[in-house]
């Protein structure tokens, strides 16, 4: 039986679904980089951005209660999440917050070949993305 679900969201990043090749790869840099109080975040922060890994003004912002802000982060998810009844499966789960979490990146412009302000090319991209005539 064919896989009913033949996009994976997670793996698009080499396809060239838009031509060049790593657009879902290559997003945005991150304004700023949450993570806990952990002692050897603030060392690896600056070595990463001497490096070149991490753009230069990223701001690394240490929570010590670091759960909450991802519980806040996820309140969308779960929004979306609870009509549906939850998930069947982990494969479903797994593939659903993907595709929900990569329309909120492109809603927000964070997926560097489509602008935010651009709805025709987002809704060209989603339709291409899912085989959907556009």
């Amino acid at each position: 039986m064919p896989d009913p679900y033949p996009v994976d969201i997670a793996a698009l990043g080499g396809d060239g679904l838009l031509g060049g090749g790593d657009e879902l790869a290559h997003t945005v840099n991150p304004r700023t980089l949450t993570v806990d109080k952990n002692a050897a975040y603030p060392s690896a922060t600056k070595a990463m951005k001497k490096a070149g890994e991490l753009w230069r003004f990223t701001k690394l912002r240490q929570v010590k209660y670091l759960n909450n802000i991802v519980e806040q982060d996820h309140r969308r998810i779960k929004r979306l999440v609870r009509p549906g009844l939850g998930f069947q499966n982990f494969h479903t789960a797994r593939r659903t917050i993907a595709g929900y979490e990569i329309l909120a990146m492109v809603r927000k412009g964070q997926v560097a070949a489509i602008p935010a302000n651009n709805m025709p090319a987002q809704t060209t991209f989603v339709a291409r993305l899912f085989g959907i005539a556009g």
